[in-house]
């Protein structure tokens, strides 16, 4: 490719075979983060796991691949492009393989965090490849065809799994990773050149930074998943878990001062334009990953939808990114960037405030239209925060500052779900009783009412048992749903709160 003048050169069918490899490795990456959702149950049963215990097989895999992500420009340097990919993507079928297999949790578990490690190394490549393999007037398609996969696979996740664990079986959602990622072999073998490994990469290589990265980030992961539900400080485990993550933040921070060249380069935070991207990218994943969390809770406990019901309404929002798709590239070539992040953020925030007057006879028709609202969101946000964050670096940076973006993108998402989590459950009980403390048993309409369900039921002992059952069950969805639209509330708050911090994205 020429340097000064790539700009007046299209890319090749080589390049862009290139560019749909890495596409295709960041898709089934971030797939695998949401597939097993709608599988759980079958899953648990399969392999004897406690509801509990069964989240570790998302919270594995997310805490491996979040891990391995600001790694990845290190084993870059190491192997080469085209040799990382293809070692991660043949390790990604074996393990996909080992969890489809598994006939134990500590089993499923172990392969999940294999998976993870070689699956997070596809995620910040594909952005590499569009950065250094399209030229600068075919970077925005390239760099839409990236974020349309990121935007996709955690929507498509819950439905490919619903269908093929109805279908098929729940293995089959980790055996479809093998063909796909053989077609996504031949492309790599076809458009990356081959380039020898430099074993001089190890000389200086930043062992108190990996060491920092793979104890602080799996730890503060683990902290946050298991949290509420061990009632956070009060187990011993969380604070041990809480000292963990502190020492690998530590460990990082010495690595920045120490090492010859740090395997997380944080210093790329003082250029404001990249610091700005980074916090807008944390937030938003915050919020992306929450409601593709929120969403399918809500339908299930509140409107009694399964889980490939619930995925057929987290997949409205896929509708806007198709119809944009063809005209984001050229939009983005002509309108300075935060001109479209500015507006898509204020739709995210739109989209949430849509969902705040939800009741407890909502259904998925009430979604339509704000996932709609929410696809247009994503794709106006994603797409511009992708160009802008390599915009904001050199070329020989942006290795690294892939691994710092699509780190704080996953990170935001994992935060989110904890925080999402536990506001939800301290917000129910709150309201729980509240509304326990306005239901007098001497209120008029509280005994009209249990005098109504009573004769439903025949008017007997059994009968006033039920009602105050059916009572008592009526205030808990109440004080569920006003949970929920608290929830959506507080994430158009965080989403407004990103708008200043797009007024300091460069010009384009």
């Amino acid at each position: 490719m020429v340097e000064k003048n790539k700009h007046l050169v299209n890319a090749t069918l080589t390049d862009w075979i290139a560019v749909a490899a890495g596409a295709t490795g960041a898709l089934m990456a971030t797939l695998d983060i949401s597939i097993t959702n709608s599988a759980l149950p079958q899953i648990q049963g399969a392999i004897g796991a406690t509801g509990t215990e069964g989240t570790w097989i998302s919270t594995g895999y997310m805490m491996s691949e979040i891990v391995m992500i600001p790694m990845v420009a290190w084993l870059t340097r190491l192997l080469g492009l085209r040799n990382l990919l293809v070692i991660n993507a043949s390790l990604f079928i074996f393990f996909s393989f080992l969890c489809g297999m598994s006939t134990s949790l500590p089993m499923l578990i172990a392969a999940r965090v294999g998976q993870g490690l070689s699956g997070g190394a596809m995620i910040p490549t594909a952005q590499s490849i569009v950065r250094t393999r399209l030229p600068l007037h075919q970077l925005p398609t390239g760099m839409t065809a990236f974020g349309l996969t990121v935007i996709m696979g955690p929507l498509l996740g819950p439905v490919v799994g619903g269908w093929l664990t109805e279908n098929a079986s729940w293995s089959w959602c980790f055996f479809i990773n093998g063909p796909i990622c053989l077609v996504m072999l031949l492309m790599l073998m076809w458009g990356l050149p081959s380039e020898p490994i430099r074993p001089n990469a190890f000389i200086g290589t930043d062992w108190i930074g990996i060491s920092g990265l793979a104890l602080g980030l799996s730890s503060l992961i683990a902290f946050l998943e298991e949290g509420q539900r061990l009632n956070w400080f009060e187990s011993t485990l969380i604070c041990w878990l809480f000292l963990f993550s502190l020492a690998g933040a530590g460990l990082i921070l010495l690595s920045q001062k120490y090492a010859r060249q740090p395997i997380l380069r944080l210093s790329l935070l003082n250029n404001r334009h990249f610091s700005s991207v980074i916090i807008i990218i944390f937030t938003t994943g915050i919020v992306m990953y929450g409601i593709a969390y929120l969403v399918p809770q809500f339908l299930s406990q509140v409107a009694g939808y399964n889980a490939e019901q619930s995925g057929q309404i987290l997949l409205l929002a896929g509708i806007p990114a198709l119809l944009l798709m063809p005209v984001l590239p050229r939009l983005v070539t002509k309108i300075d960037s935060k001109l479209i992040i500015i507006p898509g953020l204020l739709l995210f925030a739109v989209s949430c405030l849509l969902d705040t007057g939800l009741t407890s006879q909502s259904t998925g028709e009430n979604f339509i239209f704000s996932q709609l609202v929410r696809g247009f969101a994503q794709m106006l946000c994603m797409m511009p925060l992708n160009q802008a964050a390599m915009a904001a670096v050199s070329k020989e940076e942006s290795g690294d500052a892939a691994g710092l973006y699509n780190m704080a993108r996953n990170l935001g998402g994992a935060v989110g779900l904890a925080f999402i989590g536990t506001f939800l459950d301290r917000r129910q009980l709150l309201h729980n009783a509240l509304l326990r403390q306005s239901v007098h048993a001497s209120s008029s309409v509280v005994q009209s009412h249990m005098n109504t369900l009573s004769a439903a039921w025949g008017n007997n002992e059994s009968a006033e048992t039920k009602a105050m059952a059916h009572l008592a069950g009526q205030i808990s969805k109440q004080s569920l749903v006003i949970s929920y639209n608290e929830t959506y509330l507080l994430l158009m708050v965080f989403m407004l709160l990103c708008v200043p911090l797009a007024f300091l994205l460069r010009r384009r």
